[in-house]
Protein backbone atom coordinates (compact mmCIF):
# COMPACT_ATOMS: atom_id res chain seq x y z
CA UNK A 1 0.00 0.00 0.00
CA UNK A 2 1.39 3.37 -1.04
CA UNK A 3 0.33 6.32 1.05
CA UNK A 4 1.18 9.89 0.13
CA UNK A 5 0.37 11.91 3.24
CA UNK A 6 1.52 15.12 4.81
CA UNK A 7 0.58 14.39 8.42
CA UNK A 8 0.05 11.43 10.70
CA UNK A 9 -3.63 12.41 10.84
CA UNK A 10 -3.84 11.98 7.07
CA UNK A 11 -2.27 8.55 7.39
CA UNK A 12 -4.77 7.62 10.09
CA UNK A 13 -7.66 8.51 7.76
CA UNK A 14 -6.25 6.06 5.21
CA UNK A 15 -5.78 3.18 7.65
CA UNK A 16 -8.46 3.75 10.31
CA UNK A 17 -10.68 0.98 8.93
CA UNK A 18 -7.77 -1.47 8.95
CA UNK A 19 -7.02 -0.66 12.59
CA UNK A 20 -10.69 -0.95 13.52
CA UNK A 21 -10.88 -4.35 11.85
CA UNK A 22 -7.88 -5.54 13.87
CA UNK A 23 -9.50 -4.25 17.07
CA UNK A 24 -12.78 -5.99 16.34
CA UNK A 25 -11.02 -9.23 15.50
CA UNK A 26 -9.07 -9.09 18.76
CA UNK A 27 -12.14 -8.30 20.87
CA UNK A 28 -14.06 -11.13 19.21
CA UNK A 29 -11.56 -13.61 20.66
CA UNK A 30 -13.05 -12.86 24.09
CA UNK A 31 -16.47 -14.21 23.08
CA UNK A 32 -16.92 -17.75 24.43
CA UNK A 33 -18.53 -20.58 22.47
CA UNK A 34 -21.79 -19.95 24.33
CA UNK A 35 -22.00 -16.54 22.70
CA UNK A 36 -22.35 -14.66 26.00
CA UNK A 37 -19.60 -12.12 25.41
CA UNK A 38 -19.64 -9.97 28.56
CA UNK A 39 -15.84 -9.49 28.43
CA UNK A 40 -15.74 -8.45 24.79
CA UNK A 41 -18.73 -6.17 25.35
CA UNK A 42 -16.98 -4.49 28.28
CA UNK A 43 -13.77 -3.92 26.31
CA UNK A 44 -15.75 -2.42 23.41
CA UNK A 45 -17.49 -0.04 25.82
CA UNK A 46 -14.19 0.88 27.46
CA UNK A 47 -12.78 1.76 24.03
CA UNK A 48 -15.75 4.08 23.47
CA UNK A 49 -15.48 5.57 26.96
CA UNK A 50 -11.70 6.09 26.87
CA UNK A 51 -11.54 7.66 23.41
CA UNK A 52 -8.05 8.85 22.46
CA UNK A 53 -7.85 12.54 21.52
CA UNK A 54 -4.98 12.03 19.07
CA UNK A 55 -4.70 9.14 16.56
CA UNK A 56 -1.20 8.03 17.60
CA UNK A 57 -2.17 4.41 17.01
CA UNK A 58 -0.60 4.87 13.56
CA UNK A 59 2.89 5.24 15.05
CA UNK A 60 3.93 1.58 14.51
CA UNK A 61 2.58 1.76 10.95
CA UNK A 62 4.75 4.81 10.34
CA UNK A 63 7.84 2.97 11.61
CA UNK A 64 7.04 -0.06 9.46
CA UNK A 65 6.53 2.17 6.43
CA UNK A 66 9.88 3.88 6.94
CA UNK A 67 11.54 0.47 7.16
CA UNK A 68 9.73 -1.26 4.28
CA UNK A 69 7.72 1.32 2.35
CA UNK A 70 4.45 -0.28 3.46
CA UNK A 71 2.53 0.62 6.64
CA UNK A 72 -0.13 -2.06 6.15
CA UNK A 73 1.44 -5.10 7.87
CA UNK A 74 1.76 -3.15 11.12
CA UNK A 75 -2.01 -2.57 11.48
CA UNK A 76 -2.19 -5.29 14.19
CA UNK A 77 0.46 -3.39 16.17
CA UNK A 78 -1.59 -0.22 15.80
CA UNK A 79 -4.40 -2.13 17.52
CA UNK A 80 -1.95 -3.24 20.23
CA UNK A 81 -0.89 0.39 20.74
CA UNK A 82 -4.50 1.60 21.04
CA UNK A 83 -5.49 -1.21 23.42
CA UNK A 84 -2.43 -0.60 25.60
CA UNK A 85 -3.07 3.11 25.95
CA UNK A 86 -6.79 2.59 26.51
CA UNK A 87 -5.88 0.46 29.51
CA UNK A 88 -3.07 2.70 30.76
CA UNK A 89 -5.08 5.92 30.49
CA UNK A 90 -8.02 4.42 32.36
CA UNK A 91 -5.75 3.16 35.14
CA UNK A 92 -4.08 6.58 35.28
CA UNK A 93 -7.47 8.28 35.63
CA UNK A 94 -8.39 5.80 38.33
CA UNK A 95 -5.22 6.50 40.31
CA UNK A 96 -5.91 10.23 40.00
CA UNK A 97 -9.47 9.75 41.20
CA UNK A 98 -11.03 10.51 37.81
CA UNK A 99 -11.98 6.92 37.02
CA UNK A 100 -14.66 7.00 39.74
CA UNK A 101 -16.88 9.34 37.75
CA UNK A 102 -20.13 7.73 36.63
CA UNK A 103 -20.54 6.89 32.97
CA UNK A 104 -23.52 5.93 30.86
CA UNK A 105 -21.17 3.75 28.79
CA UNK A 106 -19.50 1.55 31.42
CA UNK A 107 -19.35 1.16 35.19
CA UNK A 108 -16.11 1.52 37.13
CA UNK A 109 -15.96 -2.17 38.03
CA UNK A 110 -16.51 -3.23 34.43
CA UNK A 111 -13.95 -0.72 33.18
CA UNK A 112 -11.31 -1.94 35.61
CA UNK A 113 -11.64 -5.56 34.47
CA UNK A 114 -11.87 -4.50 30.81
CA UNK A 115 -8.67 -2.48 31.19
CA UNK A 116 -6.81 -5.60 32.31
CA UNK A 117 -8.00 -7.46 29.24
CA UNK A 118 -7.32 -4.49 26.96
CA UNK A 119 -3.78 -3.87 28.15
CA UNK A 120 -2.49 -7.41 28.59
CA UNK A 121 -4.56 -10.29 27.21
CA UNK A 122 -5.58 -8.79 23.88
CA UNK A 123 -2.15 -7.43 22.88
CA UNK A 124 -0.62 -10.86 23.51
CA UNK A 125 -3.39 -12.56 21.52
CA UNK A 126 -2.84 -10.18 18.62
CA UNK A 127 0.88 -10.98 18.60
CA UNK A 128 0.21 -14.71 18.85
CA UNK A 129 -2.09 -14.49 15.80
CA UNK A 130 0.51 -12.84 13.56
CA UNK A 131 1.69 -15.02 10.65
CA UNK A 132 5.34 -14.75 11.67
CA UNK A 133 7.92 -17.21 13.05
CA UNK A 134 7.47 -18.31 16.66
CA UNK A 135 10.76 -16.66 17.66
CA UNK A 136 9.46 -13.30 16.47
CA UNK A 137 6.21 -13.79 18.36
CA UNK A 138 8.24 -14.43 21.51
CA UNK A 139 10.31 -11.28 20.93
CA UNK A 140 7.20 -9.17 20.35
CA UNK A 141 5.51 -10.55 23.45
CA UNK A 142 8.63 -9.75 25.48
CA UNK A 143 8.38 -6.14 24.29
CA UNK A 144 4.84 -5.92 25.66
CA UNK A 145 6.02 -7.14 29.06
CA UNK A 146 8.93 -4.70 29.04
CA UNK A 147 6.68 -1.83 28.01
CA UNK A 148 4.38 -2.49 30.96
CA UNK A 149 7.27 -2.83 33.41
CA UNK A 150 8.99 0.39 32.28
CA UNK A 151 5.74 2.31 32.00
CA UNK A 152 4.54 1.20 35.45
CA UNK A 153 7.88 2.11 37.01
CA UNK A 154 7.62 5.60 35.55
CA UNK A 155 3.99 6.01 36.59
CA UNK A 156 4.68 4.83 40.14
CA UNK A 157 7.65 7.19 40.38
CA UNK A 158 5.37 9.99 39.21
CA UNK A 159 2.76 9.16 41.86
CA UNK A 160 5.23 9.36 44.77
CA UNK A 161 7.32 12.25 43.40
CA UNK A 162 8.08 15.09 45.81
CA UNK A 163 8.38 18.52 44.22
CA UNK A 164 10.78 19.67 46.93
CA UNK A 165 13.38 17.12 45.80
CA UNK A 166 12.57 17.01 42.07
CA UNK A 167 14.84 18.34 39.35
CA UNK A 168 14.36 18.78 35.66
CA UNK A 169 16.50 15.67 35.09
CA UNK A 170 14.51 13.56 37.55
CA UNK A 171 11.23 14.54 35.91
CA UNK A 172 12.59 13.67 32.46
CA UNK A 173 13.61 10.25 33.76
CA UNK A 174 10.06 9.78 35.00
CA UNK A 175 8.65 10.89 31.63
CA UNK A 176 11.07 8.56 29.86
CA UNK A 177 9.49 5.71 31.80
CA UNK A 178 5.78 6.48 32.02
CA UNK A 179 5.41 7.83 28.48
CA UNK A 180 8.65 6.91 26.71
CA UNK A 181 8.45 3.26 27.82
CA UNK A 182 5.21 2.49 25.95
CA UNK A 183 6.28 4.42 22.84
CA UNK A 184 9.66 2.68 22.78
CA UNK A 185 7.79 -0.61 23.13
CA UNK A 186 5.67 -0.01 20.04
CA UNK A 187 8.43 1.48 17.87
CA UNK A 188 10.71 -1.46 18.69
CA UNK A 189 7.87 -3.91 17.95
CA UNK A 190 7.24 -2.29 14.57
CA UNK A 191 10.94 -2.44 13.70
CA UNK A 192 11.09 -6.10 14.71
CA UNK A 193 8.03 -6.91 12.59
CA UNK A 194 9.66 -5.10 9.65
CA UNK A 195 12.73 -7.33 9.93
CA UNK A 196 15.06 -4.51 10.94
CA UNK A 197 18.56 -5.25 12.20
CA UNK A 198 19.27 -5.31 15.93
CA UNK A 199 21.03 -1.95 15.62
CA UNK A 200 18.03 -0.34 13.94
CA UNK A 201 15.62 -1.85 16.46
CA UNK A 202 17.60 -0.20 19.26
CA UNK A 203 17.65 3.12 17.41
CA UNK A 204 13.87 2.94 17.02
CA UNK A 205 13.58 2.04 20.70
CA UNK A 206 15.55 5.17 21.63
CA UNK A 207 13.45 7.24 19.24
CA UNK A 208 10.36 5.96 21.05
CA UNK A 209 11.79 7.06 24.39
CA UNK A 210 12.52 10.57 23.09
CA UNK A 211 9.17 10.81 21.34
CA UNK A 212 7.43 9.76 24.55
CA UNK A 213 9.12 12.61 26.41
CA UNK A 214 8.03 15.05 23.71
CA UNK A 215 4.46 13.78 23.83
CA UNK A 216 4.33 14.05 27.61
CA UNK A 217 5.51 17.66 27.37
CA UNK A 218 2.80 18.21 24.73
CA UNK A 219 0.19 16.70 27.08
CA UNK A 220 1.38 18.89 29.96
CA UNK A 221 0.86 21.99 27.86
CA UNK A 222 -2.52 20.78 26.61
CA UNK A 223 -3.67 20.21 30.20
CA UNK A 224 -3.12 23.90 30.92
CA UNK A 225 -4.49 25.23 27.63
CA UNK A 226 -7.75 23.28 27.91
CA UNK A 227 -8.30 24.53 31.44
CA UNK A 228 -8.46 21.00 32.84
CA UNK A 229 -5.47 21.69 35.10
CA UNK A 230 -5.46 18.07 36.24
CA UNK A 231 -1.75 18.26 37.00
CA UNK A 232 -2.30 21.16 39.40
CA UNK A 233 -5.27 19.42 41.03
CA UNK A 234 -3.31 16.18 41.43
CA UNK A 235 -0.11 17.80 42.66
CA UNK A 236 1.78 16.25 39.73
CA UNK A 237 5.44 17.21 39.53
CA UNK A 238 5.62 18.37 35.93
CA UNK A 239 8.63 19.52 33.96
CA UNK A 240 7.15 23.01 33.83
CA UNK A 241 6.94 23.11 37.62
CA UNK A 242 10.62 22.19 37.96
CA UNK A 243 11.48 24.92 35.44
CA UNK A 244 9.69 27.41 37.71
CA UNK A 245 11.48 26.05 40.78
CA UNK A 246 14.84 26.30 39.01
CA UNK A 247 14.02 29.87 38.01
CA UNK A 248 13.20 30.93 41.59
CA UNK A 249 15.51 33.78 42.58
CA UNK A 250 15.84 32.86 46.28
CA UNK A 251 15.17 29.87 48.57
CA UNK A 252 12.17 31.79 49.93
CA UNK A 253 10.76 32.16 46.42
CA UNK A 254 11.22 28.43 45.88
CA UNK A 255 9.36 27.63 49.10
CA UNK A 256 6.57 29.96 48.01
CA UNK A 257 6.13 28.01 44.76
CA UNK A 258 6.15 24.71 46.66
CA UNK A 259 3.52 26.04 49.03
CA UNK A 260 1.31 27.13 46.17
CA UNK A 261 1.74 23.73 44.53
CA UNK A 262 0.50 22.00 47.67
CA UNK A 263 -2.41 24.40 48.11
CA UNK A 264 -3.39 24.14 44.42
CA UNK A 265 -4.72 20.63 44.98
CA UNK A 266 -7.72 22.02 46.84
CA UNK A 267 -7.78 25.77 46.37
CA UNK A 268 -8.88 27.36 43.05
CA UNK A 269 -7.18 30.64 43.94
CA UNK A 270 -3.86 28.87 44.61
CA UNK A 271 -4.22 27.04 41.27
CA UNK A 272 -4.74 30.34 39.49
CA UNK A 273 -1.76 31.92 41.23
CA UNK A 274 0.50 28.96 40.51
CA UNK A 275 -0.71 28.92 36.92
CA UNK A 276 0.44 32.52 36.50
CA UNK A 277 3.84 31.67 38.01
CA UNK A 278 4.25 28.75 35.59
CA UNK A 279 3.50 31.02 32.63
CA UNK A 280 6.08 33.65 33.56
CA UNK A 281 8.30 34.62 30.57
CA UNK A 282 11.57 33.37 32.08
CA UNK A 283 10.04 30.01 33.00
CA UNK A 284 8.64 29.46 29.51
CA UNK A 285 11.92 30.51 27.90
CA UNK A 286 13.71 27.74 29.78
CA UNK A 287 10.93 25.27 28.93
CA UNK A 288 10.98 26.18 25.23
CA UNK A 289 14.76 25.80 24.99
CA UNK A 290 14.63 22.33 26.50
CA UNK A 291 11.69 21.37 24.29
CA UNK A 292 13.73 22.37 21.24
CA UNK A 293 16.60 20.18 22.44
CA UNK A 294 14.37 17.10 22.64
CA UNK A 295 12.93 17.88 19.21
CA UNK A 296 16.45 18.14 17.80
CA UNK A 297 17.38 14.78 19.32
CA UNK A 298 14.33 13.10 17.77
CA UNK A 299 15.24 14.53 14.36
CA UNK A 300 18.85 13.44 14.82
CA UNK A 301 17.74 9.86 15.43
CA UNK A 302 15.53 9.95 12.34
CA UNK A 303 18.48 11.22 10.29
CA UNK A 304 20.65 8.35 11.54
CA UNK A 305 17.88 5.87 10.78
CA UNK A 306 17.00 7.12 7.32
CA UNK A 307 14.59 4.88 5.44
CA UNK A 308 11.78 5.26 2.94
CA UNK A 309 11.78 8.86 1.78
CA UNK A 310 8.02 8.85 1.12
CA UNK A 311 7.24 8.15 4.75
CA UNK A 312 10.05 9.82 6.71
CA UNK A 313 8.48 13.29 6.28
CA UNK A 314 5.31 12.04 8.00
CA UNK A 315 7.32 11.07 11.07
CA UNK A 316 9.27 14.31 11.00
CA UNK A 317 6.01 16.24 10.88
CA UNK A 318 4.74 14.29 13.90
CA UNK A 319 7.90 15.19 15.82
CA UNK A 320 7.45 18.87 14.98
CA UNK A 321 3.77 18.71 15.89
CA UNK A 322 4.61 17.15 19.27
CA UNK A 323 7.37 19.66 19.99
CA UNK A 324 5.36 22.83 19.48
CA UNK A 325 5.59 25.49 22.16
CA UNK A 326 1.89 26.05 22.81
CA UNK A 327 2.00 28.05 26.03
CA UNK A 328 2.31 31.81 25.93
CA UNK A 329 3.91 33.94 28.63
CA UNK A 330 1.83 36.04 30.97
CA UNK A 331 3.48 38.73 33.10
CA UNK A 332 3.33 37.78 36.77
CA UNK A 333 1.45 40.39 38.85
CA UNK A 334 3.41 41.87 41.75
CA UNK A 335 1.13 40.17 44.28
CA UNK A 336 1.96 36.77 42.81
CA UNK A 337 5.57 37.31 41.77
CA UNK A 338 8.16 35.09 43.41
Amino acid sequence: MTVNCITYVDLHRHVAQDIQAELEAAVSTLTPASGAGAAGNAVSRLLRHQKMRHPLSVLPMMVHAIETGDPGPAAPLAAVHLLWWTSACYLDDLSDGHGTTSSDVISQDEALLASVLSGTVLPVRIVRSLPVPAALQVALTAEIATGWAVGAEGQLTDIVADAAHATRNSVIETYRGKSGGPYSMITAMAALLAGASDERVELWREFGYVFGILWQLFNDQEDILTGRNEDLRNGTVTYLLTCALDDAATPADRQDILGRSTAARRCPQARAELGRVLLAPDVLDRYAADLDAFRAEAHRLLSVLGGDERHLPVMRHLVDHSARMLLRARPVPAAVAV
